[in-house]
């Protein structure tokens, strides 16, 4: 194309400009929101609206996937330089708003300088092109035995996909998987389309509720979907291997019946869609990923739990879909939110179906609290992970020791009241965000009195307060060896 003369001084205007600015940014670094537990996790100056994700597997397990990543986003403060959350992979092309834009690396920090700045409130699009490595040691992929699964919390996601990886900007998602023939992709959400080219398949799947980074989803392997109806005609779907489709439908197919408990305690099922995604693979955790749980195979095949416990992790991965995925932490020091509730699901389904005594099992963990306390922080305030282990993170004080606050809560205003916050939380803020804050003043408004004094003493307290009604628990000495949940062989749950 040939340009005037006055199109020609107004071109170099502009590349002179966009030259001028190069010069003038400082070199790329890393950010983060402030978030005191993972400083580099998160990116301010955008908010995700919605993620669209190519992944193209050839085999074997072990070979990066080529990908594509669209992020729509909506600036909220001029942009000239734009951060990502993304690692191990190979970055081919970005484009911003349609244009090719520079990138660098720093850190774990994908740094895009676009042509031109992004002014706030504009609407953000960036396309990167790029690779995903399930080679990494620190989390993202799962390698299985026959393909592979995604286990990326607390932080991993940005090992598998460019994204502003903090659970405070959660977005809809849609994945394009494209596998060979005689594989079978899952991911979050429902199925939209499938199509067949050659010996390849590609299979689409769209969330209809936001969802936070950590809690995305994609199985590939030989897999069949099992279909079921859950409570109100909610579809199951469970995804297991082939062979072992019989074997496991014992366990499959007590999900309505633990939906259904559920929805009698907190309330209607808050995604479109639920079930298990079981993996051929030893991961030493299950993981309540959105609408689609993972779990190891070993635990329902290999004996090595009693029956009620296995149904307790069961119940405590969905009890998840409420507290942690519908309504995400704000900030990772709010984890307890998450993990305290599904402990306390957990814990309750074992009473009423195990005769689990649930005040047996709060007083024995009380007896450890001070020493979980000393170990990992209170509840909600924990101490960072080492750094390289984040998921040192998932300490006992975040399990039984914040269901333990619960249970002090219950017994501090009573069952009812108790059941009723339960309740409002769940529907005040569903498909958002919440804090420790907001817990606190919704239990106060439910209670009708000002519980910030009780709750901060159990929530931030070097030491267990009194247990309410029962004055004569004691907790042990820090020194204590044991660190494990009590009755537990070992932590399996996340």
């Amino acid at each position: 194309m040939l340009l005037t003369s006055r199109r020609l001084r107004a071109a170099l205007l502009v590349a002179a400009s966009a030259t001028l600015v190069a010069a003038v940014l400082p070199a790329p670094e890393p950010l983060g929101i402030g978030d005191p537990l993972f400083p580099h996790l998160g990116n301010p100056g955008y908010d995700v609206l919605t993620y669209d994700i190519a992944f193209t597997y050839r085999g074997p397990n072990t070979k990066p996937l080529d990908a594509v990543t669209k992020i729509d986003a909506r600036a909220t403060e001029r942009l000239e330089r734009i951060n990502l959350d993304f690692t191990d992979g190979t970055v081919r092309t970005v484009e911003v708003n349609g244009s090719s834009a520079e990138f660098a690396a720093a850190g774990e920090d994908l740094v895009i300088t676009p042509r031109q700045a992004v002014d706030t409130g504009e609407p953000l699009t960036i396309t990167v092109t790029h690779t995903s490595d399930p080679n990494g040691e620190a989390g993202g992929w799962v390698r299985t035995t026959d393909g592979l699964a995604m286990a990326n919390q607390a932080d991993a996601a940005h090992r598998v996909f460019p994204c502003n990886d903090h659970p405070a900007d959660k977005a809809l998602f849609t994945f394009r998987i494209t596998a060979p023939a005689g594989l079978t992709a899952v991911a979050n959400g429902l199925p939209v389309a499938t199509a067949r080219t050659g010996g390849t398949t590609t299979w689409l799947y769209r969330t209809r509720h936001p969802m936070a980074t950590e809690l995305a989803q994609v199985s590939i392997g030989k897999s069949t979907v099992v279909h079921r109806e859950g409570p109100h005609g909610l579809p199951l779907r469970d995804v297991v291997p082939t062979a072992d489709r019989a074997l496991l439908e014992p366990w499959l197919k007590k999900t309505p019946a633990q939906m259904a408990w559920m929805e009698s305690k907190v309330g209607p099922y808050p995604f479109e869609t639920y079930g298990l995604l079981v993996a051929q693979a030893d991961t030493g955790f299950e993981l309540e990923t959105q609408t689609l749980s993972l779990f190891e195979k070993s635990v329902f095949t290999r004996g090595q739990f009693p029956q009620w416990y296995v149904d307790s992790v069961m119940v405590h991965e969905l009890a998840h879909q409420w507290f942690g995925n519908s309504v995400s932490p704000r900030g990772w020091a709010d984890l307890w939110l998450n993990e305290g509730h599904a402990t306390w699901y957990g814990s309750l389904y074992a009473e009423e179906h195990a005769k689990r005594s649930l005040e047996k099992h709060m007083r024995e963990a009380y007896a450890q609290s001070d020493g979980w306390r000393a170990a990992g922080g209170p509840p909600a305030a924990p101490k960072p992970a080492a750094p390289g282990q984040q998921l040192g993170l998932f300490r006992p004080i975040v399990y039984d020791g914040s269901a333990l606050v619960l249970y002090a809560l219950r017994q501090e205003i009573g069952k009812d009241k108790f059941e009723a916050l339960e309740r409002a939380w769940v529907a005040e803020h569903r498909d958002g965000t919440a804090t420790t804050a907001d817990f606190t003043a919704l239990a106060s408004r439910i209670s009708g009195r000002d519980l910030s004094a009780f709750l901060k003493a159990w929530l931030y307290g070097e030491k267990t307060p009194k247990m309410p009604g029962h004055p004569q628990w004691r907790s042990e000495a820090p020194a204590s060896k044991r660190t494990q949940a009590p009755g537990v062989k070992q932590p399996r749950k996340r």
